[in-house]
């Protein structure tokens, strides 16, 4: 209150002698007061212990002097912004630090009307009754001032220490142990049971990624994100694509730094959102899989095939544009345009480019009848250039994933995915998935068809808060009828996925999520052993 009263003695020493005078007369008053409330309270005073002022022992009740006061205060000189007719709102009583809150924003204003000497000067009687709450809110408004100070100054270090005003960094770190064991590696061609032993080691392996997130309109985000990882995919021990985890791979001489993704989204009007991808293109990034609890090569399943159908692995590691049109909160319509292949896109040869080398159209229909229940019909038109065949990005049967020999291939893909939550705790996932492949060169009356399916449980704070339960059962892709010369139909035997996963939470940074992962007649081929794939996968973010 210095600074108050100096600017009263400044501005108009009449209004100055007369609040001080009016001062020790409520001083007074003040005192004679707090010693009849002390009397009253001695006994409890001495248990409790000694406290600035009495008053602290409750709130301010609308009834209380104080109340009355500041609400005046308040109305009379708009100290609080906020309440559309401007004046104070107070039918419950309030701490003595929402009031001290009320009482500081009070004297910032007064102080300010003194400073400028304004003609709405205050009175001595507003005065008075000001200095009055001031004292009797002493030990609040030293307290409220101390906190305001220290976030402050709270404040003024993380700004001269922040990483960028515009721009945040996310990293994300895997460490991996896992190891593949069974009896023979998996034979993909005439099942006669001589192919290899499966001989396997214990690996460690990690991959760490930092993410550059810029928004320069507060609506858009430019994402630049660097990787790096030695995780050496397990087909090359077991023989199927099948055993593959879903964060596997390793960079260029295993843990060198690439720039993983480069891409900018932005919002086209309240309803429609766009993302161009420059690298790094995958529509499960870019739109809704259907499948929240095990989506995520971090935090979802350990497995490739179980984070969600192969539908949207029809592009991968490429470039173009993804459209989210939401008319309402029932429906989302997703396109997209996307080259797939790392540099492709960016090849001028021929064959290549944009448009001319491999790329995917692809379109989504998400409904949302309630908040229990998701479903979407998604479609996807793939074409893929000669050696460049890979239909489901490398999950299901090699068969499958390259039907045509490497020979310059078009697809039509449907798929069908849902999610349903009968409560908070429980989300059941699943997807059915069914494509025709064409050839492009040659006898072009030579196709294939292949189907799949899948199904997830994820249980929430399983043995403990925070804690997820997964289990994912299903069928990869694989042929199930073909032209004659195409290749060989997936007929001998049908393949089944089996995974069990627990995310254990230990912090929000921290989470280790072990797992088996069990693939039944590996390749469709019930020759070949029943090959396990055991995981234990620590993720910490930041």
């Amino acid at each position: 209150m210095t600074k108050l009263f100096w600017n009263v003695l400044k501005v108009s020493p009449v209004i100055a002698a007369t609040f001080l005078s009016a001062n020790s007369v409520i001083a007074a008053e003040v005192n004679e007061e707090q010693a009849s409330t002390f009397a009253q309270l001695s006994k409890e005073a001495n248990n409790i212990g000694q406290v600035t002022s009495v008053s602290q022992f409750s709130d301010v009740q609308p009834t209380d002097w104080a109340f009355q006061a500041l609400q005046s205060l308040v109305e009379r000189y708009r100290c609080i912004a906020g309440y559309p007719n401007g004046t104070y709102r107070g039918s419950r009583a309030m701490t003595r630090y929402e009031f001290a809150a009320g009482l500081n924003a009070c004297l910032d204003r007064v102080n300010e009307l003194i400073a400028t000497a304004t003609p709405d000067l205050v009175n001595k009687q507003d005065l008075a009754t000001l200095q009055r709450l001031q004292e009797e809110f002493s030990a609040e408004l030293a307290t409220l001032r101390g906190r305001v100070d220290a976030l402050e100054a709270r404040t003024a270090e993380l700004e001269a220490n922040q990483f960028s005003t515009t721009t945040k960094l996310k990293g994300e770190a895997i460490f991996s142990v896992s190891q593949a064991f069974g009896g023979k590696q998996a034979d993909i061609t005439d099942g006669n049971g001589d192919n290899d032993d499966l001989n396997s080691n214990a690996t460690f392996s990690n991959r760490v990624r930092l993410s550059l997130e810029s928004s320069f309109m507060g609506t858009d985000t430019l994402q630049t994100r660097l990787e790096a990882k030695n995780i050496v995919e397990n087909d090359a021990v077991t023989g199927t694509n099948m055993t593959r985890l879903g964060y596997d791979g390793v960079t260029t001489a295993g843990n060198s730094v690439r720039i993983d993704k480069l891409n900018y989204a932005f919002n086209f009007g309240e309803k429609i959102r766009v993302k161009i991808d420059a690298v790094g293109a995958e529509l499960n990034e870019n739109v809704n899989v259907f499948n929240p609890d095990f989506r995520s090569s971090a935090s979802g399943a350990l497995s490739r095939y179980g984070r969600f159908s192969p539908i949207y692995r029809q592009a991968g590691d490429g470039a173009g544009i993804t459209v989210d049109i939401s008319p309402s909160d029932k429906f989302t319509l997703s396109a997209a345009y996307l080259a797939t292949g790392r540099n492709d896109a960016a090849d001028p040869s021929d064959g290549e480019g944009v448009f001319d080398g491999s790329n995917t159209i692809f379109g989504q229909l998400a409904f949302k009848p309630n908040k229990a229940f998701n479903i979407g019909l998604a479609y996807a038109r793939t074409y893929q250039t000669a050696n460049d065949v890979n239909l489901f990005g490398s999950t299901g049967t090699t068969l499958a994933n390259n039907p045509c020999s490497d020979a310059k291939t078009e697809a039509d893909n449907y798929g069908l995915q849902f999610t349903f939550n009968p409560n908070a705790k429980i989300t059941l996932g699943g997807w059915v998935g069914y494509t025709t492949a064409n050839v492009l060169t040659g006898d072009t009356s030579r196709d294939a068809n292949m189907f799949y399916w899948g199904t997830t449980l994820g249980i929430k704070d399983f043995g403990r808060e925070g804690n997820t339960l997964g289990l994912i059962f299903g069928q990869p892709p694989r042929i199930t009828d073909s032209t004659k010369n195409i290749s060989n139909t997936d007929s001998n035997a049908t393949s089944y996925h089996a995974e069990a996963l627990y995310k254990m939470k230990i912090s929000d940074n921290i989470l280790i999520t072990p797992g088996l992962l069990v693939i039944i007649n590996p390749e469709h081929n019930d020759s070949n052993d029943t090959i396990y794939v055991g995981t234990l996968r620590t993720t910490f973010s930041f």
